[in-house]
């Protein structure tokens, strides 16, 4: 078997074979099939796709690529969230400190930047000292200890998405239903967990654009997960404006950390109540209306901070900077970009203001890129805000002059500012489980 057959047929539309999958994965792993075949590989997939039966081979295979992760050790129910991925949603870092509070366990495997969005795990690593390094020894007793544990990917846990996560980033090809299902559902698959919530972003900063493949994606991967046993639920959110007002990753530890603490973005804070419900529900633990209630206590009374302390604590972090938020990293520098005529913010391209973030330096533009951890932009007005010309409508923060020039030329792009008031958006736009798709 070769790959070039592998990568013809696919490109020429054929279906592949349970054998030739196990193959591509399998060989990529090793070393056999290089990076260019694959990267071939991968947008042959994205432009013909993959039917269900493939897209759930694949799946198993990546799953498969490495260890499968033993969590027996951790007492009570796991419960796992992930995100398809946006501008500005530091979500995790609220929901899981929320639901280990309410009497269920988080131990989450995350993920690093992808394009122009943000990875939890770079977000941790702004705060000092944190460790997203962890063994399989000390992530279960973080777990145990404090209810939740947030690591990145470990070297043996489904190795193959590892290797082609990174690919995809610097392809063009992570924006494909199969590839973004086959990732997401590989790591949950292996991770351990009981329970999965999805949360699926729609619209300009997602790589879902439309409700309509938001709703296909949700399905595939619910599906996936039931199969193999998971009780797995999706909510269908809004990504077309960045979640709350900071985009970054010491800066969205920031916020994240202001909403632990009773403030933040209305939309930040509802969303992430919303989201903890979900997994507490998922895991037994009331209907949704019952679940919510539990994660509004747990946020209002500060147990959920007290729960993101413990974890930073015994994962190595700065508690002081969570306490004092000032002492995260900051970019040195600042650039204002005031509006050039008044009117109301009608718009913000999501992917547009996320690809100005990168610009900054905070997210990759290639798999070696470094990143800074202060870099980043504060949103001064959202959709539906009267601006008057010369109004700040963002603060871009950087380490180099240079870098604003075209960050902020990018993050203009991204506005549009009108005459008319814009309607307001739904922030979620439906649930989907096993039962079927419920829009709201």
């Amino acid at each position: 078997m070769r790959a070039y057959d592998c990568i013809a047929k696919k490109r020429d539309g054929g279906e592949l074979t349970e054998e030739e999958i196990h193959y591509m994965i399998s060989s990529y792993v090793s070393g056999k099939i290089p990076d260019y075949q694959m990267a071939a590989f991968l947008m042959a997939v994205y432009f013909r796709g993959m039917t269900d039966r493939e897209t759930a081979v694949m799946t198993q295979a990546v799953a498969h690529s490495g260890d499968i992760v033993d969590l027996s050790g951790i007492q009570g129910i796991k419960v796992d969230k992930h995100s398809t991925g946006g501008v500005g949603d530091k979500t995790t870092l609220i929901v899981a400190p929320v639901a280990a509070a309410c009497g269920v366990k988080v131990a989450k495997m995350s993920g690093r930047g992808l394009g122009h969005t943000g990875g939890t795990i770079d977000k941790l690593e702004s705060i000092p000292g944190f460790s997203t390094s962890l063994s399989k020894e000390k992530f279960i007793d973080v777990a145990n200890r404090t209810g939740l544990s947030i690591a990145g990917q470990s070297g043996n846990l489904a190795p193959a998405d590892k290797k082609m996560y990174a690919l995809r980033d610097v392809t063009a090809t992570v924006d494909s239903i199969p590839l973004i299902a086959v990732s997401i559902m590989g790591k949950k698959l292996a991770s351990g967990s009981d329970c999965i919530l999805l949360d699926v972003k729609t619209g300009s900063g997602a790589f879902m654009k439309t409700l309509e493949d938001s709703a296909a994606l949700a399905r595939c991967m619910v599906a996936i997960g039931e199969a193999a046993g998971k009780r797995t639920a999706a909510l269908i959110t809004n990504m077309d404006e960045p979640l709350g007002n900071y985009i970054g990753n010491a800066l969205e530890v920031k916020e994240a950390v202001e909403v632990l603490k009773g403030g933040g973005p209305s939309d930040l804070r509802q969303l992430s109540l919303r989201l903890a419900a979900g997994m507490l529900e998922l895991a037994g633990k009331g209907s949704a209306e019952e679940c919510l209630k539990q994660a509004e206590e747990a946020l209002n009374s500060g147990r959920a901070l007290e729960r993101f302390l413990a974890m930073v604590k015994a994962q190595g972090g700065d508690e002081e900077c969570i306490l004092d938020t000032d002492k995260l990293s900051a970019a040195p520098l600042r650039r204002e970009v005031k509006a050039e005529k008044e009117g109301y913010i009608f718009h913000i391209d999501t992917e547009k203001c996320g690809i100005a973030s990168v610009l900054l330096g905070a997210g990759r533009e290639t798999k070696e890129s470094a990143l800074d951890y202060g870099a980043g932009i504060i949103l001064k007005k959202k959709p539906g805000d009267r601006v008057a010309r010369g109004e700040v409508m963002a603060v871009l923060f950087a380490s180099k002059e240079e870098l604003f020039h075209d960050a902020a030329e990018k993050f203009r792009e991204a506005v549009e500012i009108s005459e008319e008031r814009p309607k307001t958006e739904k922030l979620i736009f439906g649930k989907v489980s096993q039962e079927g798709v419920e829009l709201f």
